[in-house]
């Protein structure tokens, strides 16, 4: 009898494979590209079980073409991408990592964070240019040290990003429809604010909310009116949370000191008016953004653990 066929849209390591191997016939991507959706549809037209990521868009349309699936195992935890309501609708099983990605986003957080107020980049760039010749009294940056940071979502990235920056000793606000327990707050020192309030505070805003309808550009040219001047944007959530347009006039006008991300608005799937690149003004701002290509989850060792999870799902969905 043939054996059940699964689809895995992009790289994973090979143990991922080999235990799925055990169970079904497993159709791969080892070429760390995103394949065209017409190739995808056609892999899947068999397949009873698909690892999705997170360039991958799960709509209707795609699942019409995909009669046998049971289970979408997606290798990611945000999953605006995918129309969960339509899974279900068709009997679908869809499951999500959900702990995995915590810790390494809120450290890439971090990262930006650093990097955007200690000026790293265009410090690197000085250097590499043969423009240092020693000690100047240039690239004055925003430190971290007393400064507020404002967790704009407070859940497990955000929580992990407070914990990871308290040894700084830094103030924290945030702004969350849930409030937190007064345990939580107390022990990692965080103040509840409305959004207008945490934006007039903070010295660095980090956006951690995920995609939706009522968080699709949250932080636009009202709001950035009510940033502290000076004041730094992170975002890890999603691109489309942020107005980059918005943020490039901030930028140029010297409302916001610097931007730094790792999700952009060109990503989101779930848009149907997507844009086609990161916005070319905010491009044009080298000295004041600092960017990286969605690298939240990219520890080795942490992108394996989450594609086995994700393989578990489909075995335990299928083969049991």
């Amino acid at each position: 009898m043939a054996k059940t066929a699964v689809v895995i849209t992009h790289w994973v390591h090979d143990e991922v494979i080999e235990l799925l191997e055990k169970f079904f016939l497993v159709i791969t991507n080892q070429s760390r590209e995103t394949l065209e959706q017409e190739e995808i549809l056609k892999r899947c037209l068999h397949a009873e079980g698909l690892m999705a990521f997170m360039p991958d868009r799960i709509d209707e349309a795609f699942l019409s073409h995909c009669p046998k699936l049971k289970v979408i195992a997606a290798a990611l935890k945000g999953y605006d991408n995918i129309n969960v309501q339509a899974c279900t609708r068709r009997g679908i099983r869809f499951c999500i990592v959900k702990d995995l990605l915590t810790g390494p986003t809120a450290e890439l957080a971090a990262a930006l964070l650093l990097g955007i107020g200690r000026n790293i980049i265009p410090g690197d760039r000085m250097v590499r240019n043969g423009e240092f010749k020693g000690w100047q009294p240039v690239l004055y940056g925003r430190g971290v040290s007393g400064s507020t940071v404002g967790i704009v979502g407070m859940g497990a990235i955000g929580r992990a990003l407070a914990q990871k920056l308290r040894g700084f000793g830094c103030s924290f606000v945030y702004c969350d429809p849930r409030r937190l327990d007064v345990d939580t707050e107390s022990a990692f020192g965080l103040t509840r604010m409305v959004l207008d309030d945490l934006l007039t505070t903070s010295d660095y805003i980090v956006v951690c909310v995920p995609l939706t309808l009522d968080s699709f550009h949250l932080i636009n040219t009202s709001m950035l009116g009510r940033v502290k001047p000076g004041s730094y944007l992170v975002n890890i959530g999603r691109g489309s949370v942020v107005d980059e347009s918005a943020v490039a006039q901030a930028l140029a006008s010297g409302r916001l000191a610097g931007y730094a991300a790792d999700v952009f608005e060109f990503e989101d799937w779930a848009r149907e008016d997507r844009p086609a690149r990161i916005h070319l003004d905010l491009l044009a701002q080298k000295d004041r953004t600092l960017f990286t290509p969605h690298l939240g989850s990219a520890v080795d060792v942490t992108r394996k653990e989450i594609a086995m999870e994700a393989a578990h799902s489909i075995i335990s969905a299928l083969a049991n």
